[in-house]
């Protein structure tokens, strides 16, 4: 039987696994590196893939894509900020989509995603001597049904079949071995190049139990890289009078400048950084050279420290325990190594707590690839209860809301609910689903609008419809719906949507 890999699609860099002799371990990409920089670039209009695209991209800034994991599933008005941030041009498509333009042509978030992709498993599939097609990828636990199906669309455009979405940290816990003959409360803190996610699980013998998650999509270490990058702008501004902030080359060296400083950072008081001719002038060229202090940067990620320990403390809450119920940490995602993060969540939980036995940056694709061989046969099958971190609501026309599955409901799971028209002789209405945290307004999104059509005309109340929510293994859901009389199926047609067709 072909083998089957788990692939860590990070926003940063990608990390492929694979079990040999019932284990889990890294394949290294055609490069022989253990990860591959999550970077596209077009040159003479052929796309560069990996470190071979990162290694241009100050020369190449328009035309080289990075962070597509944040892109990916989200409408245009959703990225604003984030499109300020990078060089390349993101335009709006149709229905509010996201376009990258590149030479006059779009490329959606999905279609570069699924080009990265097949990269990684043609490197695969090369090691393993075989063609690989089966493939178990990982998400964010905090990724919503729009982004959980554009990471789908990607994977089918480079013609895989994913055998299944993981989320993780629960890929995480797996990684890190952790079935005990006793319970064990385990607290896995993912800080990764773009999002952010902290799971409380319980973990006994072979199953693996979620039972609380919270996070932000939009949260990781290139949000450190950037309030770096944007001092260091300041900072020559002042001595220079020059502002950086239009030239994207200086702001792609000052990116990666600032990226290089947070990492000596975590080992030293203070680093020095030094970009000679970072630009010109009529007096002739400008260089940059400025001394940043752990100190300092600990003023300036002030606030991203903040939304770190908010998010830990919420997923303390919703699982009902406190720090002292929390036997291990799992730290997880490369940017977990800033001293900043690992000194807040230690203040918090306790630094005896700690668990360093996986590298951070490897263990989300390890834990895939003991799915991909559970879903195969290749392992024995361990029980994995993972949750939906999000609401799902029904908002009907009128704008009354009727929630349907809780947050922090097991999955899968399924839901039934009777519903009725407004008004007379109505024959179709509009169905909004939202999705979201419901204690944050702001973070009800709307990811689905259905139409159900063929209603039997008669006053309100008389035409009870049957709604059925579904949520599977992949945190992705589906709505059906029947005439609780007759029990004719009804046609939902699907009217707004960010995925691909």
């Amino acid at each position: 039987m072909a083998k089957a890999v788990g692939i860590d699609l990070g926003t940063t860099n990608c990390v492929v696994a694979v079990l040999e002799g019932g284990r889990p371990v890294v394949i290294a990409n055609a490069e022989g590196m253990r990860a591959t920089p999550s970077v596209l670039a077009f040159k003479e209009k052929k796309p560069l893939i990996g470190q071979i695209a990162k290694r241009q991209a100050t020369l190449n800034p328009e035309r080289t894509i990075y962070s597509l994991k944040r892109f990916i599933g989200r409408r245009y008005r959703e990225v604003t900020e984030e499109i300020k941030t990078v060089p390349y041009s993101v335009v709006s498509g149709q229905n509010e989509t996201v376009r990258f333009e590149i030479d006059d042509k779009l490329y959606s978030p999905e279609e570069l995603s699924a080009m990265l992709l097949r990269k990684l498993i043609d490197d695969a599939s090369s090691y393993l001597g075989e063609a690989v097609h089966d493939v178990v990828i990982s998400v964010p636990a905090y990724f919503n049904d729009s982004q959980r199906r554009g990471t789908m669309d990607a994977a089918r455009i480079a013609g895989l079949n994913v055998l299944r979405i993981i989320n993780e940290p629960t890929a995480a816990a797996l990684a890190y071995g952790l079935p005990r003959k006793t319970t064990e409360t385990i607290l896995v803190f993912d800080l990764g190049g773009g999002t952010l996610d902290v799971s409380v699980l319980d973990v006994s013998d072979d199953v693996f139990e979620v039972r609380a998650t919270a996070g932000d999509t939009q949260l990781g270490g290139c949000n450190f890289d950037k309030e770096v990058a944007e001092w260091l702008t300041v900072e020559f501004e002042k001595r220079h009078g020059i502002n950086l902030r239009h030239d994207k080359q200086a702001l792609q060296r000052l990116t990666e400048a600032a990226e290089k400083a947070i990492i000596e950072l975590s080992t030293v008081l203070e680093t020095q950084i030094y970009l000679p001719f970072i630009c010109t002038d009529a007096a002739g060229p400008k260089h940059l050279e400025v001394v940043l202090k752990r100190a300092q940067l600990n003023e300036l990620t002030a606030h991203l420290l903040k939304s770190c320990r908010d998010s830990l403390e919420a997923a303390l809450a919703e699982a009902k325990i406190t720090p002292d119920d929390v036997d291990q940490v799992l730290f997880v995602g490369g940017s977990t190594r800033i001293l900043a993060v690992q000194e807040l969540v230690q203040k918090i939980i306790g630094k005896r707590k700690i668990n360093r036995g996986v590298n951070p940056d490897e263990a989300v694709a390890l834990g895939a690839a003991i799915q991909a061989g559970i879903l195969t046969g290749e392992l024995k099958e361990l029980i994995l209860l993972d949750i939906t971190p999000f609401s799902l609501e029904l908002e009907t026309e009128g704008g009354l809301i009727s929630k349907v599955i809780e947050q922090n409901t097991a999955i899968p799971t399924r839901k039934t609910r009777l519903f009725s028209t407004t008004e007379d002789n109505r024959s179709a209405v509009d169905l909004h689903i939202l999705q979201g945290d419901p204690k944050l307004a702001k973070e009800n999104r709307r990811v689905r609008q259905f139409r159900l059509d063929e209603i039997v005309r008669t006053h309100p109340g008389h035409a009870l419809v049957e709604l059925t929510f579904e949520i599977d293994a992949n945190g992705l859901f589906n709505v059906s719906a029947k005439d609780n009389k007759t029990g004719k199926e009804h046609p939902l047609i699907i009217s707004d949507s960010v995925n691909m067709d």
